[in-house]
C-alpha cells in the first residue's frame, strides 16, 4: 500500500510508493487490484496505520470482501494504542505483528499473543532495504522468539538474494521480499518474475547437512 511518509522503509520503497501515490494509486486502487488478480494464494495488505484510518471503519471488511487475508501495520507496536489494536484484531483479516532483532524474550511472547497468521521478524535494525548479507545475529534471534511463538515466522528487511532465501528459509517458516523486487520491476516486469522464481528455487532447494 503506497503512504506519503513511509519512515520505516528505505529509499527503493520510498520511491516506489511516491511514483505509485502522482500516477493515482489508492488504497482503494489496491483492493481493487487484489480483487481484479483473484489470487489463489493468501494476499496480506502491508500498510501504515493513516491510510486504514482514513479509510474508515469498514475498511478491514472491505479489505475481506476483496481478498484480502491479513493486514500488517508497521508503525502500530503492541500496546501502543489499544482501541485501534482492537478494531484491526477483530476485523476479519488476520492481525500480522512485528518483532524487531532487540525485542526483549518477554514482549516478543506478549507480541505473538496478540497476533494472527505469522509473526513478521525483523532480521536487522534499520529501514528496509536490499542488503549484501543476511545478519549473524538472526539465528539466535528466531530461536528465541520460536521459545515463546506458535505462530509461523517469517523474516524480512534485507532479503534481495536466492543464496539469502536459501540461508533464511533453513531456519525460518517463509521469507519478506521488497525492495529487491521493486527494484528488479523497474527494470521490467520479466525481470521481477525471474527474481521471485530464483527466489522460489532456493527456497525449494534440499537443505543440506
Amino acid at each position: 500500500m503506497p503512504f506519503s511518509d513511509p519512515l520505516a522503509d528505505g529509499p527503493i520503497i520510498q520511491q516506489s510508493s511516491q511514483r505509485a501515490l502522482e500516477q493515482g494509486m489508492t488504497l482503494a486502487g489496491t483492493l481493487a487490484l487484489v480483487a481484479e488478480a483473484r489470487t489463489s494464494v493468501p494476499v496480506v495488505l502491508f500498510s501504515y496505520l493513516n491510510p486504514l484510518l482514513a479509510a474508515g471503519a469498514e475498511v478491514l471488511h472491505l479489505a475481506a470482501r476483496s481478498g484480502v487475508h491479513g493486514v500488517l501495520v508497521t508503525d502500530l507496536p503492541v500496546g501502543m494504542d489499544p482501541e485501534r489494536e482492537a478494531w484491526l484484531g477483530a476485523s476479519p483479516v488476520e492481525f500480522v505483528r512485528l518483532v524487531a532483532p532487540t525485542t526483549p524474550r518477554e514482549r516478543m511472547a506478549e507480541i505473538a499473543r496478540h497476533g494472527k497468521g505469522f509473526v513478521y521478524l525483523i532480521s536487522r535494525l534499520g529501514v528496509t532495504g536490499v542488503q549484501e548479507s543476511v545478519s549473524t545475529d538472526l539465528p539466535a534471534t528466531l530461536a528465541r522468539l520460536r521459545e515463546v511463538c506458535d505462530l509461523p515466522i517469517c523474516v524480512g528487511f534485507g532479503i534481495s538474494k536466492p543464496e539469502h532465501a536459501r540461508q533464511v528459509g533453513a531456519l525460518a517458516d517463509g521469507i519478506v521480499v521488497g525492495s529487491a523486487v521493486v527494484r528488479a520491476a523497474e527494470q521490467s516486469v520479466d525481470a521481477a518474475l525471474a527474481l521471485v522464481r530464483a527466489l522460489r528455487r532456493a527456497l525449494d532447494a534440499p537443505v543440506h547437512a
